[in-house]
């Protein structure tokens, strides 16, 4: 169970160190209304705004991090992803399949969310939307370091197989976005086309939703224009600010960790299956093995 101690090391992703909720999300429906979608790229402070909507009073809202909560919710992220970039089954009802996915936030930001923003964007309209930018001499670099993080060879080439329920559903889903937002899981290709794509991602956005719709939210802002452009009171207490860089660097530590860990007992429980079939089998306990 994760402690005081791990949030304030890891922040949302120490949720991975919690039991996990096993829900399966296609059963669940909408309990809280949708109100803002934050839709700026990965590495522009979005776990810092996803505790700033957290304490305007938002539920769950929903960043990467949330699927070490349900890891079922990978899935349904699956789902979106094969439907609308790979010629998968079609979903037909976007509002539907978010309500389900997404029923219990009231915000949502960073990836793998904002690979959907068109469809978040027709599905919502009552939502109001935030974009933050950051200074691209800072998010180069930042972003570098998060792709290198999501195509770990170790967990992108072994530990998704070794430990397929756990390692396969999050390691799947990072690259997964990586590749729609940047255009390939190969290192090198992805931080080449990073800067491109950031921007096309912008200006989409700005083009196809009305300007009155959108705050142009500055990290460093504070509270101000943001609980004005929500119509929340400010709240007292300081606008978070969580180091990502230094807090994604523990997490992705973590993780690894326990994914060798989880892949161990994976490999040694099947290690020890077979040598207790090998076993049975030499000594002819199993019928079929027998020769007469």
């Amino acid at each position: 169970m994760a402690t005081a101690s791990d949030y304030a090391l890891y922040g949302a992703w120490a949720a991975m160190l919690s039991p996990d909720a096993n829900i399966d999300r296609h059963t669940s429906h909408r309990t809280v209304p949708m109100s803002v979608l934050s839709l700026g790229c990965p590495r522009t402070g979005t776990l810092s705004m996803q505790e700033a909507y957290s304490v305007l009073g938002y539920a769950s809202p929903y960043h990467f991090s949330s699927v070490f909560s349900n890891i079922k919710d990978a899935d349904m992220w699956q789902e979106a992803f094969a439907a609308k970039f790979h010629g998968g089954p079609e979903i037909k009802d976007w509002r539907a399949h978010f309500d389900q996915l997404l029923g219990h936030c009231g915000a949502v930001t960073d990836a793998p969310a904002v690979l959907f923003w068109q469809e978040l964007v027709a599905a919502y309209p009552e939502a109001q939307i935030v974009l933050v930018e950051r200074d691209m001499e800072k998010w180069l670099p930042s972003c570098e370091t998060l792709l290198a993080g999501v195509l770990n060879p170790v967990a992108g080439y072994v530990l998704r197989y070794t430990d397929p329920a756990w390692t396969g559903r999050w390691n799947g889903l990072g690259r997964a976005w990586v590749e729609a937002l940047f255009g390939s899981t190969n290192l090198a290709k992805a931080s080449s086309n990073a800067v491109a794509r950031y921007e096309a991602h912008y200006a989409a956005i700005r083009a196809a939703v009305p300007a009155d719709r959108i705050l142009e939210y500055k990290l460093g802002s504070g509270w101000g224009p943001l609980s004005e452009f929500l119509g929340k009171p400010e709240p007292d207490v300081p606008f978070p600010h969580r180091n990502e860089a230094a807090t994604l660097e523990r997490a992705f530590g973590r993780v690894i960790q326990k994914a060798l860990m989880r892949s161990a007992w994976n490999v040694g429980v099947v290690v020890a299956g077979l040598a207790v079939l090998v076993g049975l089998v030499r000594s002819d306990w199993l019928p079929f093995t027998k020769v007469n």
